[in-house]
């Protein structure tokens, strides 16, 4: 335990520097969402019933339909912006206010309508995007099947051509192949995207395509479903209640041709099929890459909520007294006790380095989907695969933030965090299957694992173990480590100071920080590469082999995106111009990388990189920079820039 600090707070010019730079380059949305998001109307409501939650959010859907917010992700032919960057930063902004209506929104405008705006015709999107932007043509996305989630390629669900009529047959065959937990089915939604294997040609040698996505309706405007249709309610979830989860099956449903969404696979009227991609995995892989902006909205979320749970933890950690000193009558603060401030302050610091990398990923999201600033050196297909991986990777890590940090909040409340007035319970309920949909983590992190193992060829074409285990085999990893920041290592590592200290100290140095992070990330590459090449003998079962090195494949992933957080925050750091905010964040940057270290810490030990003793002094270091940065707790959750009205805890004075 530690006294009341009195080192001076910082100034409201630094709050002013950190929440224009946590702003990013949508500054101006934030500020815009800040402005006219109405709190009362926004936050959750614990004493709804089920019902009740479900009109409220289709209330709130309503208003923000009627606002610029849903038109800024759609092309401007159909009455939409085309500002990708801000309608994701917008959509970020809804984390902090009831998640059940983020992800209502997220399903309608980011998954039903970015499956007609990026895989649909012209004409379709003529036809149907100001319709969905308006909320006149409410939609859902129904891709994940009872027996098929992660696994896409394995869908159950059929598309079948019936020449004679110019007709799509949708079937659901058995009970796996239902669509599952899907978002506005149980209530609210009139038309689906259905993905399906498209099949085609005669009944006694089909043709299959692979899955494709095609527009299905499932009720008619009065509300009522349509024949061939069941739909089911999920009913009561552990969170998110105000969205309408339901169940979708199909009985031989019929619809036009023309539903399929075509843009890259079309059936021409006498059932020939054609593409612009003819490798089948390229295509699937090119099709889903589209839809990248759900993942990136999910991270987006996910830190929002994170956030609103630190400024509400950490607001009542000022505030609530617990103990007397010994010699004195007054009670200390919470946030006083070291032990408290290790709870609250690294996960602080990994929350500030999280957000600077959502904003770079969000920018690239922009610039590669609008075709802005486009490097003439890398590929379209490049970019978009860096985009993927990235995506992937941030999701992960701020989602398993989200469910950690949102736990620990709610306990560093004690019993005034159980309670549903102060609104920790509704984020640690809302935010937990944050980790699964949108991809589950574990997956993910594989995904990006073989981003970083394989070529890109290798990646669009043969997927399967064998492929990557031979590959790996023939190559060096740290040749084939992508540098998905703006900047290479070298010119980062040369950007953020000197390459070592005067004191020999690395770990409270940027470049030593960043040096320390990218040689664990290597190492892990190149053993992994090792120990793939050493099993990959003639006769071996590639999946065992695969399978068998399935925790050093994790741990490469966690190793690589843990490592682009780092250079996202030094970047942030090196663009802050206000002298207060930049020290501030260097500390807290310092937290960060320390925290991690003390977390794996086994790792760095049992390779060599920091000895028992030296090891055992990182435990120090990191009560040392709790210590400084405790005066300046309150300025940096203020940083954030979350309204006071938006945070709905009543325990806050």
């Amino acid at each position: 335990m530690t006294t009341t600090p009195t080192a001076p707070a910082a100034t409201s010019d630094t709050v002013a520097a950190l929440r224009s730079l946590l702003g990013g380059r949508w500054a101006h949305v934030r500020q815009q969402a800040r402005a006219e998001f109405d709190a009362e109307a926004l936050l959750p409501d614990p004493a709804l019933t089920l019902e009740q939650q479900r009109e409220r959010v289709a209330e709130q859907m309503r208003m923000l339909a009627a606002s610029d917010h849903a038109r800024s992700g759609f092309p401007v032919e159909a009455g939409g912006t085309n500002d990708i960057g801000a309608s994701v930063t917008a959509f970020e902004m809804l984390g902090h206010t009831d998640l059940s209506l983020l992800v209502k929104a997220g399903v309608h405008w980011g998954l039903f309508g970015g499956a007609v705006s990026n895989l649909g015709s012209d004409e379709q999107r003529r036809e149907l995007l100001p319709r969905i932007i308006s909320l006149d043509l409410p939609g859902c996305f129904a891709m994940t099947e009872t027996g098929h989630g992660s696994d896409v390629q394995s869908l159950g669900t059929t598309a079948t051509y019936d020449p004679a009529s110019d007709e799509l047959v949708i079937n659901t065959p058995d009970r796996l192949s239902r669509k599952d937990y899907i978002g506005g089915a149980a209530r609210d939604a009139r038309m689906a995207v259905v993905f399906a294997q498209l099949v085609t040609g005669p009944a006694d040698a089909p043709q299959h395509h692979g899955v494709h996505g095609v527009l299905v309706p499932i009720r008619d405007d009065d509300g009522r479903t349509l024949p061939g249709v069941t739909i089911e309610d999920c009913g009561p979830k552990m969170g998110l209640n105000g969205v309408d989860n339901g169940r979708l099956a199909f009985a031989h449903v019929r619809v036009p041709r023309t539903n399929l969404l075509n843009r890259y696979g079309d059936i021409s009227p006498d059932g020939t099929y054609s593409s612009p991609i003819d490798n089948p995995n390229r295509r699937f892989f090119t099709m889903l890459g589209t839809l990248v902006r759900g993942r990136i909205s999910v991270a987006g979320g996910a830190g929002a909520a994170t956030r609103t749970a630190l400024a509400i933890a950490i607001r009542y950690a000022e505030q609530r007294r617990q103990f007397s000193a010994p010699g004195s009558s007054d009670e200390v603060l919470l946030l006083d006790y070291r032990t408290h401030q290790r709870r609250l302050l690294p996960a602080l610091a990994t929350s500030y380095a999280l957000a600077f990398a959502q904003n770079d990923l969000v920018s690239l999201m922009h610039d590669v989907q609008t075709g802005a600033h486009a490097d003439r050196d890398v590929g379209d297909e490049l970019r978009q695969r860096q985009l993927e991986a990235l995506a992937a990777g941030v999701k992960v890590l701020a989602t398993w933030h989200a469910t950690h940090t949102i736990q620990e909040c709610r306990e560093a409340c004690g019993g005034a965090g159980y309670l549903a007035e102060n609104r920790l319970p509704a984020l640690k309920a809302d935010t937990d299957v944050f980790t699964t949909f949108e991809g589950d983590n574990t997956v993910l992190l594989q995904l990006v694992a073989k981003g970083l193992l394989t070529s890109y060829r290798d990646a669009f074409g043969d997927l399967d173990s064998w492929g990557t285990v031979k590959f790996v085999a023939r190559q060096v990893a740290s040749a084939v480590v992508e540098r998905t920041a703006a900047r290479t290592l070298a010119q980062r590592l040369a950007d953020v100071g000197s390459s070592r200290r005067d004191d020999g100290d690395d770990l409270l140095d940027p470049a030593g920080q960043l040096r320390l992070l990218t040689d664990r990330e290597t190492h892990v590459l190149e053993g992994l590469a090792r120990r793939l090449r050493a099993a990959a003998k003639p006769g071996a079962d590639a999946f065992a082999v695969f399978n068998d090195a399935q925790d050093h494949v994790l741990l490469a992933a966690r190793a690589h995106v843990e490592r682009v957080v780092l250079e996202s925050f030094l970047a942030a750091i090196e663009r802050c111009t206000d002298p207060g905010a930049r020290d501030l964040l260097r500390e807290l940057c310092t937290l960060h990388v320390l925290s991690g270290v003390e977390r794996d810490r086994a790792w760095y030990v049992e390779h060599g990189r920091l000895t028992p003793a030296r090891s055992r002094s990182v435990t120090r270091l990191v009560n040392e920079a709790c210590e400084r940065l405790r005066p300046h707790a309150r300025a940096l959750v203020d940083g954030f820039g979350i309204p006071d009205s938006w945070l709905g805890a009543a325990f806050l004075t």
